[in-house]
């Protein structure tokens, strides 16, 4: 994995060297082995490398036979073998190993259509210097980021906006409609960016931008669909059984192509737990694994790791996550996440890669992916029973259901089964609405907007995020099966922008640590989606497919375990005892009325409330106070003083290629 950016200018001549490595340094974290760039008289490619295939031979950026092609390569193709053979086949010769290079030359030969053809997760810009134009591409679900910013005479990209920052003249201001985003579908939805006037490309998507003329094109190139679900008959489980199975036996063998060695996060549950099990099955590969525990125990997997590590016998090491520590963290995620959170989640995951990467690692393998294409979360059980409930609303057998699905949400002591039946009635007839699985969710997260201030719940007044998601739904999406409809919105609003961005890339790749994963490659994706519901959702009994193909490789206690969703602790991490300093001078009344985002008396309540022992906080308003906090510090963090360049550009060795035509042959 690297870090990717670059300008191109119709300013002629006027080569932005020392801002493009600035943007280039930016990104180290991403990519702290080697640096290069390539300019000419349109555009300035920067490149910054992580090594983990064609150690020696693979450095960046990388040109075909006569130069007038180069390309910026953040990711893997995972697949790239089979494609060199086929591309060498075709007459192209190769100067390097790299799977850089083989994306190259499928784009030189293929053109945009060279996307159908990579198994991967990326994000890359290829610069065409006889036609003057720049193609920039994302992998199908959005693995790897990459943004963008258009200026009259510009454009500019990178994998990450704080790189963008660094652009002469650059106001850096938070979009108020994407606090708004957030406070409803959890995250911001690409093109939208926490920040005005960048954009972040869609997953599966690809943008060409002609130089000359400044005309910009986005294509979806790639796409989800659950409507046509295969026919059964009486030998379908079984036969579906066995494809999935070798389907995701060899999207695993494949991503274990590198020049590094290869780990596997292990938490405990069903899907890493799996990944790990066929490493350690059906190839020789030596593995290690990483897991986190938590002093809160009510957050702890740490015995069912152990479970797995003893069956399977890998070598495993675990970092033990304190409340304090999580706090501590959290600063550092909101500078990689680059966006508003609500959750405390990926504060461990950030000490997780640290944990790998100060153990040798580069790379490693996770589960993530299985619980949306195979119906893992809770969400999907809840529409079901509220589906059910709704036809009887007198039931009383719902919402103890209800109830037993979320044994890990805290409620008042007193009434707690009145208190879930309240709380999961609202909106319970209107199952004709397209997004009814996710109405509960939208609509909770949608009572913090009552703690921003109030001019600028007036700013925002008017944007309706759901409208403007469900105008976008696909053609047909009315006549789904409720458990597609909720699986494709799920997919859309949470993996991609949550999920594989705060929870996945920023904070592996804020330790130089790369994330590989087998159930988000497109075959297994597709296969899924094709997938009877009750394949994946039988009765109530989650991931039905995942559990049968591979109930013979773990203990049934890891197989027959109810889904445990990963969390951390909010205000138990907040206000502990020796949180840091932070904490009370960003809530503090006087420092939220200085920054105008929050109301200072709601915050002021909800803090005083977060401090009192021994009192229910409710899930929502544990979720505020992170936003809260995450907010103060994105301006904190972004909006202050420019921090000092603690790297000095000029003293930093660049690989160098351009001009008007040379290039390394």
């Amino acid at each position: 994995m690297c870090g990717i950016c670059g300008i191109i200018t119709a300013d002629i001549g006027r080569r932005p060297t020392r801002v493009l490595k600035r943007m280039v340094l930016r990104l180290r974290h991403r990519g702290p082995d080697e640096y290069g760039l390539f300019e000419d008289e349109w555009a300035s490619l920067g490149h910054a490398r992580l090594s983990i295939i064609d150690l020696s031979t693979g450095s960046q950026p990388i040109h075909n036979e006569d130069g007038s092609l180069w390309i910026v390569y953040n990711g893997e193709v995972f697949n790239y073998l089979e494609l060199r053979e086929e591309l060498l086949k075709e007459g192209h010769r190769f100067y390097t190993r790299s799977d850089t290079e083989v994306f190259l030359h499928a784009y030189e030969q293929y053109g945009p259509e060279c996307l159908q053809r990579i198994n991967g997760q990326f994000a890359l810009a290829i610069w065409d210097r006889k036609e003057c134009k720049l193609f920039l591409a994302r992998d199908r679900i959005g693995i790897r980021p990459v943004y963008y910013y258009r200026a009259p005479q510009l454009l500019a990209f990178a994998s990450e906006m704080k790189s963008l920052f660094l652009l002469p003249g650059f106001q850096t201001r938070l979009d108020p409609l994407a606090l708004k985003e957030t406070l409803t579908l959890w995250a911001t939805q690409a093109p939208r960016t926490p920040f005005e006037g960048i954009e972040e490309l869609e997953p599966g998507c690809f943008l060409i931008y002609q130089a000359r003329g400044q005309a910009l094109q986005r294509k979806k190139f790639w796409d989800i669909g659950f409507e046509n679900p295969a026919a059964e008959d009486k030998n379908s489980l079984e036969r579906c059984k066995e494809e999935f199975r070798s389907l995701l036996i060899d999207a695993t063998k494949i991503r274990l192509r590198a020049d590094v060695p290869v780990g596997a996060y292990l938490s405990g549950g069903l899907d890493s737990s799996v990944i790990t099990a066929i490493v350690k099955r059906f190839t020789d590969t030596p593995l290690r694994t990483f897991s986190i525990s938590f002093q809160d125990l009510v957050f702890d997997e740490s015995s069912y790791q152990r479970k797995v590590v003893s069956h399977l016998g890998t070598e495993h090491q675990e970092i033990l996550c304190t409340n304090r520590a999580i706090a501590e963290a959290f600063p550092q995620v909101v500078w990689f996440a680059e966006k508003p959170l609500l959750r405390t989640a990926p504060a461990p995951l950030i000490l997780l890669s640290r944990l790998v990467r100060e153990n040798g690692f580069k790379v490693v393998l996770t589960g993530e992916g299985a619980d949306e294409f195979l119906a893992g979360y809770n969400i999907f059980k809840e529409a079901k029973i509220r589906a059910l409930w709704a036809r009887n609303p007198s039931s009383s057998l719902a919402p103890q259901l209800l109830q037993r699905l979320y044994p890990y949400l805290e409620s008042p002591s007193a009434g707690k089964r009145s208190h879930f039946q309240f709380f999961f009635r609202q909106g319970l007839t209107e199952t004709h609405l397209p997004y009814y699985s996710h109405l509960v969710r939208w609509r909770n997260t949608s009572r913090i907007r009552s703690y921003l201030a109030g001019e600028l719940q007036d700013r925002i007044h008017h944007y309706d995020p759901v409208e403007k998601f469900t105008e976008q739904l696909p053609v047909g999406f009315e006549k789904w099966h409720l458990l597609h409809k909720a699986q494709y919105i799920e997919i859309k609003t949470f993996l991609s922008a949550y999920l594989l961005s705060s929870q996945g890339d920023r904070v592996a790749m804020a330790n130089s640590v790369e994330g590989r994963f087998p159930f988000l490659d497109y075959r297994v994706m597709e296969f899924c989606t094709r997938l009877p519901p009750h394949y994946k959702l039988r009765g109530l009994n989650e991931k039905y497919l995942l559990k049968m193909a591979f109930q013979d490789e773990l203990p049934p206690e890891v197989i027959q375990r109810a889904k445990h969703p990963y969390r951390a602790p909010i205000h138990r991490s907040f206000f502990c005892p020796g949180a840091p300093d932070y904490v009370d001078a960003l809530l503090s009344e006087q420092t939220v009325r200085q920054k105008g985002y929050f109301d200072p008396r709601n915050v002021q309540r909800l803090v005083e409330k977060c401090k009192r022992p021994g009192t229910f906080v409710s899930e929502v308003e544990n979720m505020a106070l992170a936003f809260v906090l995450s907010v103060q510090l994105l301006d904190e963090l972004f909006f202050g003083p420019p921090p000092v360049e603690d790297i000095d550009p000029e003293r930093v060795h660049f690989s160098s290629f351009g001009g008007l035509g040379e290039g390394k042959q």
